[in-house]
C-alpha cells in the first residue's frame, strides 16, 4: 500500500501601507496554517527624509524599500515557523502590493535612494500610493488626453490619478531631473519585490494596466508625452518598458539570497506580482461577473469581473485579464475609507470617550461604534463628504477634501463618527450606481479586510447599498489571494479560478439590507449627492483652500529657513 502523498504549501505576502504580512496556506484546500506581521521601520515619510534635512512638501508620501526587504527576513520564517510545517515542502511564494507605489532603480534594481549621494533626494524614493504631490501634473495629463482624443482615456473612465505611474514619473521630470536621468527604471513595487525574490524583473499585467496607462498592447505614445513635456518622450522606452508577465505566471525561481533570507527552498516558483486589491478577489471566490469586491482598509478598492466592456465614469480602470484572465477587470475606489475614522479618533474625541471606553474594555473606536448603533437612521442630522484623502471614484479629484454639514451645539462625537461611517457607504453606493448605469452590473458585494468587523458599518453599507453583503472569510485577504497565485504559477492548479474554487474563502449573505432603514437612507443619500456635484463638480472652493494652504506652507518654511541663516 502506497504512503499518501505529503502536503505542500505555499507562502502569500500581503506588502501594505505600514507593513508585510506573510502567510503559509495548504494547497490542497486553502487552510491558512500560519501567519506574522513585520511592521515597516519607517512607515510612511511625510515630514523628512530618514536621514534628516528639510521638510517636505503637503501631499508627499514616501517609503524606504530596505522596509520591505525586512519583511522578507522576518515575517516569512515567522509564518513558517508559526504554521509547524518543513520548509522544504513549500512549492511557491507570491506577493502583492499597494498600487500605485513606485520605485526608481538603476538597472540592477538598486533603488536610487541607496545610491551613494542620493540618500537625501525625496525623489529618490519610493512613492507611496497616497503620495498626492503630482496632482498638477495628474491635472495636465488630463487636459492633454482630452484634447487630443486619446483613445486610452475613457478605460479610465475620462481621468488619470495623481497617483499614478506618469503622473508621479512626470513630477520627477520636472523637479529633480538629476535623479530622473540616473534613474533607469520606474518599477512598481509590485514587481520590485519579485525581482528581489526571483533576480527577474517582470512587469506584472494588473499594474501595467491599471496603473500604467497600457491598453490593447500599447502606452501613450511619444507624441502625446512629447507634447506633456518636451524631453519626456522617451519615458516608455527609456524608463517604463519592460516585458509583461501574466496573473498566475512563474516569474523565476527563488534565488539563492532570497532563499536564505526567507528559509524557503532555493528554486521554487516565484508568481509574478500583483495589486493587493486584485489579488483578494479569488480569495474571496469573486472570479464570476457581477461580483464587486470593497477591499476596505485605510482606503477602499472596489474590483470586479464583468464579460463586458464599457466605459464607466471615473472608474480607476478596466483591463483585459486585469483580474482572472477571460474577463474585464474593472477597479474603483475611495481614497479614504479607515484612514477617515482613525483620523476623527485621534483628533475629534474628547478624553472623556476614551476614559469611558477603557473603564467599558472597549477601544474608541468600539465605544463610539455602540453608541452610534443605539442611533435611528438620520438621527443625527449630519451628512459628510468621505474626500479626507481626496476623491479616487468617481470625481477622480485629490484636491477635495473632507466636509461634515448639520453640525450643531448639541452635536455629539458619536454622531460624527456615525456620520462618517455612512458617508464612506454613501461613496460606495456612487460608485455601484455608475457602474449599473454604464452597463455593468453589480448584484453582489462582498467586502474584504479589517472593517469588516465593525457590524455597524457592515449593516449601513449593506442598508445603503441595497445589496447583500458577503464576506471573505480570511482575516488576511490579500495574502490569501497571493497564495492562491503561487500554487498557481506552482503547477498546482491550472488557472486561478481553479484555485480560487479550492482554496478561497467566502461566507455569503452576511448582511443583508433592510427595507426601512434603506427608504431612509434614500433621503440621506440624496443630500450627499447634492453636496457631491456641488463640491465635486461646481463650486472649486476646496481646490481653493488646498492652493490656499499650499502658499501658506511655503511662506512658513520660506520664513523658518530664513530665520535659520
Amino acid at each position: 500500500m502506497s504512503e499518501s502523498p505529503r502536503p505542500t504549501y505555499v507562502v502569500g505576502v500581503d506588502f501594505g501601507t505600514l507593513s508585510g504580512r506573510a502567510l503559509v496556506v495548504r494547497v490542497s484546500d486553502g487552510a491558512e496554517l500560519g501567519t506574522a506581521t513585520h511592521e515597516y521601520a519607517h512607515a510612511v515619510v511625510t515630514d523628512r527624509l530618514p536621514g534628516g534635512g528639510g521638510p517636505l512638501p503637503p501631499e508627499w508620501a514616501l517609503q524606504v524599500p530596505e522596509d520591505y526587504r525586512e519583511v522578507l527576513r522576518h515575517a516569512v520564517p515567522a509564518a513558517v515557523a508559526a504554521a509547524g510545517i518543513d520548509p522544504a515542502d513549500v512549492v511557491g511564494i507570491a506577493t502583492d502590493f499597494t498600487a500605485c507605489t513606485m520605485v526608481p532603480t538603476l538597472a540592477d534594481g538598486t533603488p536610487l535612494c541607496e545610491v551613494p549621494g542620493l540618500e537625501d533626494r525625496p525623489h529618490a524614493y519610493v512613492k507611496l500610493w497616497r503620495h498626492h504631490a503630482a496632482q498638477p501634473q495628474a491635472d495636465r495629463i488630463n487636459r492633454l488626453a482630452e484634447e487630443r482624443g486619446e483613445a486610452w482615456l475613457p478605460r479610465y473612465g475620462g481621468l488619470i490619478s495623481s497617483e499614478w505611474e506618469f503622473a508621479k514619473g512626470l513630477q520627477v521630470f520636472e523637479e529633480d531631473r538629476e535623479v530622473y536621468d540616473r534613474m533607469e527604471h520606474w518599477v512598481e513595487a509590485a514587481d520590485w519585490i519579485v525581482w528581489q525574490l526571483s533576480g527577474q524583473y517582470v512587469r506584472n499585467a494588473c499594474s501595467a494596466g491599471y496603473k500604467g496607462i497600457y491598453q490593447d498592447g500599447a502606452y501613450p505614445s511619444a507624441a502625446f508625452l512629447s507634447a506633456l513635456a518636451p524631453g519626456f518622450e522617451g519615458f516608455v522606452p527609456d524608463k517604463l518598458d519592460h516585458p509583461i508577465g501574466q496573473l498566475g505566471d512563474r516569474a523565476g525561481g527563488l534565488t539563492a539570497e532570497a532563499a536564505a533570507w526567507t528559509g524557503l527552498p532555493e528554486g521554487i516558483a516565484v508568481a509574478v506580482g500583483n495589486v493587493d486589491a486584485h489579488v483578494s478577489a479569488p480569495a474571496a471566490q469573486a472570479t464570476g461577473t457581477g461580483q464587486m469586491v470593497a477591499i476596505m482598509g485605510t482606503s477602499t478598492c472596489h474590483v470586479m469581473s464583468a464579460d463586458v466592456l464599457r466605459e464607466v465614469p471615473g472608474m480607476c480602470g478596466v483591463v483585459d485579464g486585469g483580474i482572472v484572465a477571460g474577463s474585464w477587470g474593472y477597479e474603483a475606489g475611495q481614497s479614504g475609507v479607515g484612514d477617515i475614522f482613525g483620523w476623527f479618533v485621534r483628533t475629534g474625541v474628547p478624553a472623556a470617550y476614551a476614559e469611558a471606553a477603557a473603564a467599558a474594555g472597549e477601544s474608541v473606536h468600539e465605544h463610539l461604534t455602540r453608541l452610534a448603533s443605539a442611533q435611528e437612521v438620520g438621527e443625527h442630522g449630519l451628512v459628510a463628504l468621505d474626500w479626507h484623502s481626496g476623491n479616487r471614484s468617481v470625481l477622480v479629484d485629490h484636491e477635495l477634501s473632507g466636509l461634515v454639514v448639520g453640525l450643531t451645539l448639541a452635536t455629539r462625537p458619536e454622531d460624527v463618527y456615525r456620520a462618517l461611517l455612512e458617508a464612506t457607504a454613501f461613496g460606495t453606493r456612487v460608485i455601484v450606481e455608475t457602474f449599473r448605469t454604464s452597463g455593468v452590473p453589480v448584484h453582489e458585494l462582498i467586502v474584504a479586510g479589517g472593517l469588516a468587523r465593525n457590524h455597524l458599518l457592515m449593516q449601513v453599507y449593506a442598508d445603503v447599498t441595497r445589496l447583500p453583503l458577503s464576506v471573505l472569510d480570511s482575516e488576511q485577504g490579500p495574502a490569501l489571494g497571493s497564495a492562491i497565485h503561487a500554487a498557481v504559477a506552482a503547477g498546482a492548479y491550472a488557472d486561478v479560478p481553479s484555485a480560487a474554487k479550492s482554496m478561497g474563502r467566502v461566507r455569503r449573505d452576511v448582511f443583508v439590507p433592510d427595507e426601512a432603514r434603506a427608504q431612509r437612507y434614500d433621503a440621506l443619500f440624496a443630500e450627499y449627492v447634492a453636496l457631491h456635484d456641488h463640491f465635486g463638480r461646481s463650486a472649486p472652493v476646496m481646490r481653493r483652500l488646498k492652493a490656499g494652504r499650499r502658499a501658506a506652507v511655503a511662506a512658513r518654511l520660506a520664513r523658518e529657513s530664513g530665520g535659520e541663516r
